[in-house]
């Protein structure tokens, strides 16, 4: 459906301008006309990722790589929660994130959101229209808020979760930061010696007699810098295509499963991705329960959102439970995947009543254990990384000094 720009003026006589999709321009008149809005300049919306023509266009690539992050989806949820609490009309609400969004991809998003609910539809059917921006777990809860007459409350719970899920990404990526530049310095020590350092020694070997004499070490290093300098290009070749094969492997049932239990299993790592896991699971399903979403409901979103296909069933297997009218505790217990804390507090909630509240409190704990493992390992990455590259290093450096004391005791 083609979108349009417009400008106009609204029902106070205040300039106005926006963007609004429809099939036509006429039809684009007629939906503003019913906000209120009477247009004085309305047109197709422009592609901005391509400008000029013939030899002097220009390409916008920005564009076509815009996303919505997490962290603009926490900013708009605040802004919403308030202006809801507010008792501003949702559609004025909605405008006025319109006007306040500045990436054009999430102003196009809430300018459809806009319209489906001047429409009559409501928030959560116009949100679940843009499932790439808005998960399941989001629409649910608003949802819920909705039917319950509550959604100011619901979107500050849903503004404190998404803002508590940024902030453990945050600390994730802050804390491998460190490691992966590293890894970079050290790449870039290696090429430094095998472009400009090792080419003028060999050369000096190859004058004294040549590559036949030297040392099995040395010629493995001058191998490695023959295909390091020579290949290099190969290098993002087969990164590509590596990535490409795993991704599709992942994809299949049993790729899926097989990765998932590596991730579980693999030493350090495993914990973390374990504790990441649980947390989500504790922290989401606090959050339905509290919002109002029914158990049932509210496991199924769990289920597609803690990220881990074996952690998903065990869940799968407490939803089943529930059906049946039992405990949610004994088939996480049972699947060995739930540390037993996490399924002591939820047996516990289960008896006094205050499930979300004992959720909410292991939630907390593991947030808190996920921060200082992960603080942990990646505090032993730095050392290894060293280590490693300091391994290569001397390696090479042994190599190039054998064929000189060979050297050296030769002239004595």
């Amino acid at each position: 459906m083609p979108v349009f720009e417009y400008k106009g003026l609204d029902a106070t006589g205040k300039a106005t301008a926006g963007i609004v999709d429809a099939d036509s321009a006429k039809m684009a008149r007629a939906r503003l006309r019913k906000q209120g809005v009477f247009p004085t300049d309305i047109h197709v919306q422009a592609d901005k990722g391509v400008r000029g023509t013939g030899l002097n266009v220009e390409i916008d690539l920005s564009k076509y790589v815009q996303f919505v992050s997490s962290r603009d989806i926490a900013v708009i949820t605040t802004q919403l929660a308030t202006l809801v609490g507010a008792h501003i009309p949702m559609a004025e609400a909605l405008s006025a994130l319109v006007d306040q969004a500045e990436k054009p991809k999430l102003k196009v998003i809430l300018s459809k959101v806009r319209e489906k609910v001047n429409e009559g539809g409501g928030l959560a059917d116009s949100l679940a229209e843009h499932s790439s921006v808005f998960d399941e777990l989001y629409v649910q809860m608003v949802r819920a808020g909705e039917k319950s007459g509550a959604l100011d409350q619901v979107l500050r719970r849903l503004s404190k979760f998404v803002d508590s899920q940024v902030k453990l990404q945050g600390q994730i990526l802050s804390a491998l930061a460190y490691p992966v530049l590293m890894g970079f310095v050290g790449v870039a020590i290696l090429l430094g010696l095998f472009i400009g350092v090792i080419p003028r020694i060999r050369g000096l070997f190859e004058d004294m007699g040549g590559e036949g004499s030297l040392p099995l070490l040395t010629k493995m290093v001058f191998l490695f810098g023959d295909l390091l300098v020579g290949w290099w290009w190969a290098a993002p070749i087969v990164a590509i295509g590596g990535v490409t094969l795993f991704r599709r492997a992942i994809r299949t049932p049993t790729g899926r499963d097989r990765w998932d239990r590596i991730r579980l299993r693999v030493p350090l790592f495993g914990k973390v991705a374990r504790l990441v896991a649980v947390s989500r699971f504790c922290r989401t399903l606090a959050t339905l329960l509290v919002s109002g979403v029914p158990i049932i409901t509210a496991l199924g979103i769990v289920e597609k959102v803690v990220g881990n296909v074996h952690i998903a069933k065990a869940i799968a297997d407490a939803s089943h439970n529930i059906t049946e009218g039992q405990s949610i505790a004994a088939p996480l217990k049972a699947s060995g995947e739930f540390p037993p804390m996490v399924t002591h507090m939820i047996t516990i909630g289960e008896k006094t009543g205050e499930l979300e509240r004992m959720l909410t409190i292991v939630a907390d704990a593991y947030e808190e254990e996920v921060e200082a493992t992960v603080s942990a390992v990646t505090s032993l990455l730095g050392p290894l990384m060293i280590m490693v590259m300091g391994g290569i290093i001397f390696v090479v450096a042994i190599g190039l000094l054998m064929p000189m004391m060979n050297l050296s005791s030769m002239i004595r």
